[in-house]
């Protein structure tokens, strides 16, 4: 298995042009892309505190970059995944985004919005898709606006979950309990 995971992995790399070393990270955001993501995140709800949706856009953003560096991505997502899977990189799946942009998040304090963190339903290959939701508090993660630095490679995709067409987003517990409940023995 893991031959042929080395042959895809060297197929890729002789397609894509790694001969050169591209640089790692993403530009910074610009101030009007931080800037429509605070008002989106505020028209979550009237008690979205404006100055807390400022502050969550911008972390987003800043973040999301950092990570990009730190995770050395060059590639596009499932060829860095593959880098991780092979142990050439050390993180980048999307699910150490989603966590590592929680934990980020969660540092502003926030008073008047919530994380969520969600998953998707496998699709082709049977994979699924980690990712982070922010919404008013209290209020549920299909409600949110998706969060998802992995799907750019590192810049910050954002859009209300309802709206994201590419996946449907489920919360991460209800998930695992349902694969739990799969997996557990007959009585």
């Amino acid at each position: 298995m893991k031959f042929v995971t080395l042959c895809i992995f060297a197929v890729f790399m002789l397609t894509t042009g790694c001969a050169i070393q591209p640089k790692t990270g993403v530009p910074a955001a610009s101030p009007s892309e931080v800037a429509a993501l605070a008002d989106s995140i505020h028209s979550l709800g009237p008690k979205v505190d404006p100055q807390e949706a400022k502050t969550a856009a911008q972390a987003a953003f800043e973040h999301a970059q950092h990570l990009s560096v730190l995770y050395q991505v060059t590639d596009a997502p499932l060829i860095h995944n593959t880098k991780v899977n092979l142990g050439l990189r050390n993180r980048g799946l999307c699910w150490h985004w989603a966590r590592d942009m929680e934990s980020r998040l969660k540092q502003t304090d926030l008073k008047t919005l919530d994380l969520h963190m969600a998953r998707s339903k496998p699709q082709s290959f049977r994979i699924g898709h980690s990712t982070l939701i922010i919404s008013a508090k209290g209020d549920k993660h299909t409600d949110g606006i998706v969060l998802d630095p992995w799907r750019n490679g590192g810049k910050v995709f954002w859009r209300a979950t309802k709206a994201d067409k590419k996946y449907i987003w489920l919360l991460e517990s209800e998930v695992l309990k349902a694969q739990a409940k799969k997996s557990a023995p007959l009585s």
